[in-house]
């Protein structure tokens, strides 16, 4: 049997593998099934598949800048519990959660990584593609699995959370897995995750912000050591490669806003409409952009995105009270007849919607009635 045919079907074989785990609710279970899967096809991929040697004359520098990264990032993480506090860290260290996480999460990030170095090296494209498929469903057994999601925010913060971050990480991944070798990958994926599991507190920053910051990283790692060891290869290649920077760009972009509609994190945000209540002005299935809501001012006829019996609405002001100091604001949809029942203070608000998106909410909202049925 050719090497092509070896890799056509153990590279497929691990992925839908690992696509079962992810998708069987194993619960806590998941890493460790991800890691018996990957312990024997480490062994027999190398065996079996021909891996040729990175000649690259900076794999030591490569390996020092993404260690310090990593370390800046934890140091960041626990800097930023200054802010926002610190919590009790649920997973830290003791015997029973080294198998349960420390041992099985060390073993998929390096049988994960000796894998991808012999198949990313092979020059098949499907090969490649099965390769980073099942690199990245690995990176979601590290954190999650698909059963435990039964609403549509679980979903929304899967997908933002993990999915978008995995995405983006395995294209560094392999990147630096096909020009600098299999050390600073592992090396920074062990950090990057076993230091969740090491210390007795965590901070207290918000998902979505961390989803965030793990979903610029890695671009940012790229764009760094691509300028600073890859310049030339780098205009070599841009002729022949001129459609990629565009199609990259887009991809990002998309990431960044499915991260968005899902957080208030930002100084802007997004809301997907999914009533009439504002037919004209925002039609169901429109995406609302706002401005967070900062102690800007606030007058009549403009529409705010608030929180109200624990759903948030999108209305617009019709009349503004000011009683011992204290705004109230009365709101009402557009194609509603009556106003809304009571009022909504400051504490309320969550910004100030400025323009919209047409149509682009109808993905959301149909995956939002898969989880209502």
């Amino acid at each position: 049997m050719t090497d092509r045919k070896i890799t056509h079907i153990a590279s497929a074989s691990l992925f839908v593998a690992l696509l079962i785990a992810l998708c069987v609710p194993f619960g806590e279970s998941g890493r460790i099934i991800a890691a018996i899967l990957l312990l024997p096809a480490a062994v027999l991929i190398p065996f079996f598949v021909k891996k040729r040697n990175i000649l690259s004359l900076n794999k030591n520098q490569v390996l020092l800048i993404v260690t310090v990264i990593a370390v800046l990032y934890v140091m960041f993480h626990y800097l930023t519990g200054i802010e926002f506090g610190f919590f009790k860290n649920p997973y830290r260290l003791s015997f029973k959660n080294l198998f349960l996480y420390i041992l099985p999460i060390t073993a998929i990030v390096v049988c994960s990584e000796i894998i991808r170095s012999v198949l990313m090296a092979q020059k098949d494209r499907i090969t490649q593609v099965l390769c980073y498929l099942a690199c990245v469903v690995a990176d979601m057994l590290i954190c999650s699995n698909i059963p435990s999601v039964t609403s549509f925010s679980r979903f929304m913060e899967l997908v933002g959370g993990t999915l978008c971050p995995a995405l983006i990480s395995n294209l560094l991944f392999n990147y630096l897995s096909r020009r600098y070798g299999i050390l600073p990958n592992t090396v920074y994926r062990l950090i990057m995750t076993l230091f969740l599991y090491l210390f007795p507190i965590k901070s207290q920053i918000s998902d979505s912000l961390t989803a965030f910051i793990n979903l610029m990283l890695p671009i940012a790692i790229y764009f760094f050591i691509d300028a600073l060891y890859e310049k030339k290869r780098r205009y070599a290649m841009a002729k022949k490669h001129w459609f990629a920077v565009p199609i990259t760009v887009l991809a990002v972009l998309a990431m960044l806003f499915t991260v968005m509609l899902v957080s208030n994190q930002f100084f802007i945000g997004a809301y997907v409409i999914a009533t009439p209540s504002m037919t004209g002005e925002l039609n169901r299935g429109d995406a609302a952009i706002y401005e967070r809501y900062e102690d800007q001012l606030i007058t009549e006829g403009q529409v705010i995105a608030f929180e109200k019996d624990g759903r948030v609405v999108v209305h617009r002001v019709v009349d503004i009270e000011i009683i011992n100091q204290q705004a109230r604001y009365y709101t009402k949809g557009d194609a509603n007849e009556d106003p809304d029942a009571g009022y909504i203070g400051d504490e309320n608000i969550i910004g100030l919607v400025n323009f919209k998106i047409p149509y682009i909410g109808y993905p959301t909202l149909w995956l939002r009635s898969l989880f209502s049925r």
